[in-house]
């Protein structure tokens, strides 16, 4: 950290970029509910508010009072101690669990203007009055007294290991807060876990500790001194002082007797009184909080990346259904599929079939004579066909556009934040309500592009008679067919069916445009109903995409993070 007394400028570049970490920190998301996520969150929200509560009002002023927080389990005997230790009943102890249920801090009366705005525990309201007095979780209760020397501030906490979840937050953001932590256990619960979680936590970020060891029998006290110091000296706090405060009964006033007080109260009065100490705590603390920052930073970047692998996975899997789906069109409108069922029937009815297939090399004239007087004389056939070919074209993109929506729901459902994002957008379990409706538009607007290159190609003066004489509606329904005449998905009559369909239509518009314009027009035929396609599940995949994005941390949200920590690191 930049010294106390070193440059101004030094400690200026020092808070801007810690408060410039802060506001990173904040502005930061991980909205998926990932193995990791929880534990980072808690990680996040507890370095805001070490940072709000601590570190930003320590870096913004060093000469404040040492902030002495009075923590511990439930019923140890934390308000009776800071009672005692200022000689009047500042805050109410209680049997009833939850005990302490609002924080307590006691200031002397020259300190007031350090604690009275929100310098620290700016989440909290200040509040004044006596022991007696509603307590309000929300608000810190402001105490002035003679009792306690300038320069050291004592809070009571609420209990770590509280009941009331609200509590156990409160107490943990209080101790963050603390220049200095007075923990206080007692004789029969020092080995307990939940305090020396916090323990170890308190040693890894470099706070200072004492601790009070309440409740002690006599002959015990040395005992237990001595083992607790070697448990504090294997998690790295054997600078840690141990004050043992022998179990005796309390006076009329509800106060332990002075001299079982006596060592803890001297080192704190000898510490408000030394400026020089004040400032090693302050620097210890300070220092090992800004420590404690890149450790956590990794955490939050590691949390970020977990979000973005699952993120991308997500989208990747939407991304895939539809392509897989644009494959399946094409593949519908290449292998004859189309040509099944309605389609044939209705082509069936348009040039009529007998020995078809056997007979279309020899006698391709014929057929095609048959053919051109069903365009010009039999109206209601080619609009059929070109109906059921519109029919069978809307059945097949629907079909893959219902796949793709079904193939993304099942899977999102089982992958990492999947299962949230479609609990919270329901109608991705399904295509779009007019789907329907946008597919029918769609095959109208890809015939009237058939129709468009019919007439386009029709153009030329050799070619526009002939166009003239067949009708750009029959040629175009001939180019649909002659588009997806492929018979690799067909068998049998249908095979034979399908193919002479195809070379009849091919003949005759060869024998209008030529075999290569056939070749160009079929291919742009085919082309523009993918353009078609591909952009409708692009559409339908946004969805999804939509909804990724919707709970997607920001893409430069880990290398802020990481730049915020090494601006951090470089000021010091």
């Amino acid at each position: 950290m930049a010294r106390e007394d070193g440059p101004a400028g030094e400690l200026t570049a020092l808070l801007d970029a810690v408060a410039a970490l802060r506001d990173v920190v904040a502005g930061s998301r991980l909205p998926l509910d990932l193995p990791g996520a929880s534990a980072a969150s808690t990680t996040r929200v507890e370095l805001l508010h070490q940072l709000d509560d601590y570190v930003l009002p320590r870096l913004r002023s060093l000469d404040a009072p040492v902030l002495a927080v009075v923590g511990g389990s439930t019923g140890a005997g934390k308000s009776t101690l800071v009672n005692s230790l200022v000689g009047e009943m500042v805050s109410r102890p209680g049997v009833l669990r939850p005990t302490t249920r609002s924080p307590v801090l006691v200031h002397h009366p020259d300190d007031a203007r350090w604690f009275a705005d929100d310098r620290v525990l700016p989440s909290l309201a200040r509040v004044t009055g006596g022991a007696g007095s509603v307590e309000d979780p929300s608000a810190v209760r402001l105490v002035a007294t003679s009792s306690l020397s300038p320069g050291l501030a004592l809070l009571d906490a609420p209990d770590i290991d509280s009941v009331v979840a609200a509590n156990r937050d409160l107490a943990a953001q209080l101790l963050s807060a603390a220049d200095l932590w007075l923990f206080v256990t007692t004789a029969a619960r020092y080995a307990d876990a939940v305090p020396w979680a916090l323990l170890r936590q308190a040693s890894e970020r470099g706070t200072s500790i004492a601790v009070v060891l309440d409740r002690v029998p006599s002959e015990a006290v040395e005992e237990i001194r001595d083992h607790l110091s070697g448990m504090l000296k294997e998690q790295g706090l054997s600078l840690a002082p141990v004050f043992p405060v022998r179990e005796v009964a309390l006076g009329p006033d509800g106060l332990l007797p002075s001299a079982e007080i006596a060592g803890l109260r001297d080192w704190l009065t000898a510490l408000a009184h030394d400026a020089r100490a004040r400032a090693m705590v302050v620097r210890h603390t300070l220092s090992g909080a800004l420590d404690s920052i890149d450790g956590r930073i990794t955490a939050l970047t590691d949390a970020t990346a977990e979000q973005h692998s699952a993120t991308r996975a997500l989208s990747k899997v939407a991304d895939a259904a539809y392509a897989q789906a644009s494959v399946g069109v094409e593949k519908g409108m290449s292998d004859g599929t189309l040509l099944r069922g309605e389609v044939l029937a209705r082509w069936q009815e348009f040039v009529g079939t007998g020995e078809f297939f056997k007979q279309v090399e020899s006698a391709v004239s014929r057929w095609r004579d048959r053919l051109v007087a069903a365009v010009k004389g039999q109206s209601a056939p080619a609009a059929e066909l070109g109906e059921a070919l519109h029919s069978g074209v809307a059945a097949l993109v629907t079909a893959e556009a219902h796949a793709a929506a079904s193939t993304t729901a099942r899977s999102w459902r089982g992958m990492p934040g999947g299962a949230l994002l479609v609990g919270r957008y329901p109608q991705l379990a399904s295509s779009s309500p007019d789907l329907d409706e946008r597919v029918s538009r769609l095959v109208r607007e890809w015939q009237d592009d058939v129709l468009t290159l019919v007439r386009n190609e029709g153009r030329d003066r050799r070619t526009t008679a002939k166009v003239a004489a067949y009708g750009v509606n029959g040629l175009g329904v001939v180019l649909m067919l002659v588009t997806f005449a492929h018979t690799a998905g067909l068998t049998g009559t249908e095979a034979g069916i399908a193919g002479g369909t195809a070379l009849l239509g091919q003949k005759l518009l060869e024998a209008i445009f030529g075999d290569q314009a056939v070749r160009s027009l079929a291919a742009k035929a085919r082309a523009a109903l993918h353009e078609r396609v591909d952009q409708l599940f692009g559409e339908e995949a946004l969805r999804y995409q939509n909804a990724v994005e919707s709970v997607e941390a920001a893409r430069d949200q880990g290398r802020r993070l990481s730049a915020a920590a090494l601006n951090v690191r470089a000021a010091r």
